[in-house]
């Protein structure tokens, strides 16, 4: 019977962790892939001058005393983007967005990327804009998935954040390894010559 040496037990370890980050490597790239162009992009959507965020134009006045109603400032919004954007669009909010020191109050739907942004004072329309920042930001999470399945519990979500997490953390293991396992072995070389 052989005896396993220290160095060879350190190679061996070596080959298990280089195999496992390759193959998760290429088992997952399309998914990295489009996490890190995402990520890049949704940290630049602030200054991608209105392509990626719309740019929040400006009301008429601040004070919220001169403001509509919420729910007048709804139903003008559905009616604008139904009569400027499409008909067939559904009318579900997923937030509404105030900026009182803009003077602004934006709407954004559920089921489609459209925004309209109306003056708080007066109603009137200010601007009509896709947010491409949201579908990216759906694509760089994985909610994408719910948004198409329509769920309930944002279950795609939650396996493609845990299983590109931990892929994450595998990576930064294996890669560490892969880096500091030989550094170590020539130490301890050096320390046997």
């Amino acid at each position: 019977m052989t005896k396993i040496t220290s160095k060879q037990q350190q190679a061996k370890i070596l080959r298990i962790f280089r195999k496992v980050h390759r193959t998760t490597g290429a088992l997952l790239f399309i998914f990295f892939f489009f996490i890190s162009v995402s990520g890049i992009l949704l940290g630049w959507k602030n200054n991608s001058l209105g392509v990626l965020l719309p740019k929040t134009l400006e009301g008429t006045s601040t004070n919220l005393k001169n403001w509509l109603p919420i729910d007048s400032l709804h139903k003008n919004a559905c009616k604008i983007l139904h009569d400027s954007v499409s008909s067939d669009l559904s009318l579900e909010l997923n937030r509404i967005d105030i900026r009182k020191n803009k003077g602004v109050v934006k709407f954004l739907f559920e089921n489609h990327y459209s925004e309209i942004q109306l003056d708080g004072t007066t109603g009137e329309l200010l601007q009509i804009s896709e947010r491409q920042s949201d579908f990216i930001e759906n694509l760089h999470d994985g909610s994408i998935l719910d948004k198409y399945f329509k769920t309930t519990q944002s279950q795609f979500k939650l396996i493609y954040t845990t299983i590109m997490g931990f892929a994450l953390l595998l990576f930064t293991i294996t890669g560490f390894w892969l880096w500091y396992g030989p550094k170590k072995m020539k130490q301890k070389k050096r320390r046997q010559n």
